[in-house]
């Protein structure tokens, strides 16, 4: 997963999720109705929507381009569209004979969960990344740090 740390200028910048980064994985969260009628013994589920989002958890690294980002969020507090950027995740398992990779560019908010720790461990910052809506497919090129909308082989 890569984010866009510069959402507010020009060009975009994508730089990895990982420096520090001790845990992160997309919770689904999916969303269902259920319905059951008087003269049925089970319950009816049907599946609505998502509402995905990313818990981050890991060791402050400044001078990493993500950590740097995030941190002026909690500093700022931000909220709103103050909190806006974007992510790409790639598929590591969809690599292009052109070295881009299959992938999807997501809106996202960030939300800012907790800083601090103990004592005796390194400085820790938890973050959660939610989706904003749906994302776009495409390709993203590592090397680059391009994603191109659509396309891909």
């Amino acid at each position: 997963m890569f984010m866009n740390t510069t959402p507010r200028e020009t060009a975009d910048s994508y730089n990895i999720i990982g420096p520090g980064v001790t845990e992160l994985s997309i919770s689904y969260n999916p969303q269902t109705s259920t319905n059951q009628y008087i003269h049925e013994d089970v319950a009816n589920t049907d599946m609505t929507g998502y509402q995905p989002n990313a818990p981050v958890s890991g060791q402050a690294v400044p001078g990493d381009p993500v950590f740097d980002f995030v941190n002026e969020m909690r500093k700022k507090l931000s909220i709103g569209s103050d909190a806006y950027t974007d992510v790409v995740l790639v598929d590591v398992f969809g690599k292009q004979s052109s070295g881009s990779y299959a992938a999807q560019k997501q809106p996202v908010s960030i939300q800012i969960d907790s800083y601090g720790g103990p004592a005796s461990d390194p400085l820790s910052i938890g973050y959660t990344i939610n989706w904003r809506g749906s994302g776009v497919n495409g390709t993203f090129n590592p090397d680059t740090k391009a994603f191109t909308e659509g396309g891909g082989e």
